[in-house]
């Protein structure tokens, strides 16, 4: 049988471990506190100074921080001494601290860690064009940004991004409502070759002629979200199903004005559509009505 095993300190029974005897990095931090949630971990640091001080370690060698892990609202003051010795950052989540996070809050934590590859800032409307020029100036190797639901996001500053970030494949621009056709176009031209994932939904400001710049551009696209983008047509589908062989999914749902035929040569190369061919949608209808569901083919 193993020797008890204690947490911290007063009298010990002969022959018993305290936790912290362990050696930190070889034992503590890859295989402990690496499956210790972050709220556990704001809990932990309490009990003690030496916890204190083996929680601070951790958190400095983080890779990979997501605000929800600490739950669905986090303080202010919780996230910077959750953060304030983290220089090793690939991935940054803060959607859970939009209610109040600042230019001020974030661009230190950007300042420290520029291997950051990716990045979700949504709903984060406390934020300016300082926040997303000090992430485009400083991290260089982002790869995934999600700006969802950020109005302050305009033509300069997607402009600046499109600039400084050439590794950038995923972008997530829904709901960012002041991005007209013009932005659109001077990020297809500027990093078009390398977008794989991108989303402009619910914009009403974008149309056909930002969707066939994209198309023209970005010959490695693959998923492209244009919900709600109520000036895209038919014009903008056939262009992509033109220029853009690696397209596996588009979503086009309250695209008013894209019509089926525009959308025949996408379904027959396999990519996913979020709306189904007016026939489909007819037969449904159809089996609803009583009395003509013993009747309706579905394989017609």
């Amino acid at each position: 049988m193993e020797p008890p095993m204690e947490l911290s300190g007063g009298e010990q029974e002969p022959g018993a471990v305290r936790l912290l005897d362990l050696p930190w990095e070889d034992v503590l931090l890859p295989h402990v506190l690496s499956r210790v949630p972050l709220r556990q971990l704001l809990r932990l640091q309490r009990v003690s100074r030496a916890f204190r001080a083996l929680v601070q370690l951790h958190l400095a060698g983080l890779r990979r921080f997501d605000a929800a892990q600490v739950g669905p609202q986090i303080p202010q003051a919780a996230l910077a001494w959750l953060l304030r010795d983290a220089e090793g950052l690939q991935e940054l989540a803060l959607a859970p601290c939009h209610e109040w996070l600042s230019d001020e809050d974030l661009v230190p934590v950007l300042a420290r860690n520029p291997q950051l590859r990716s990045v979700a800032l949504a709903g984060c409307g406390q934020l300016s064009r300082r926040a997303l020029g000090a992430l485009a100036e400083g991290c260089p190797r982002l790869q995934r940004l999600s700006l969802a639901h950020c109005d302050w996001v305009d033509g300069l500053a997607l402009r600046g991004l499109a600039d400084r970030c050439p590794a950038l494949e995923e972008l997530d621009l829904t709901a960012c409502r002041q991005l007209k056709d013009e932005a659109i176009v001077y990020l297809a031209q500027r990093r078009g070759a390398g977008l794989r994932s991108l989303s402009l939904a619910v914009n009403a400001n974008v149309g056909d002629v930002a969707v066939q710049e994209l198309a023209r551009n970005c010959p490695e696209l693959q998923h492209l979200d244009l919900t709600g983008c109520l000036r895209v047509g038919s014009d903008g589908v056939r262009t992509l199903a033109e220029y853009c062989p690696a397209l596996r999914s588009l979503r086009v749902r309250h695209c008013h004005h894209v019509a089926e035929p525009s959308l025949s040569r996408l379904r027959k190369r396999g990519v996913d559509i979020d709306v189904e061919p007016p026939l489909h949608q007819a037969l449904v209808l159809l089996q609803d009505m009583a009395g003509f569901a013993p009747f309706v083919n579905l394989q017609v």
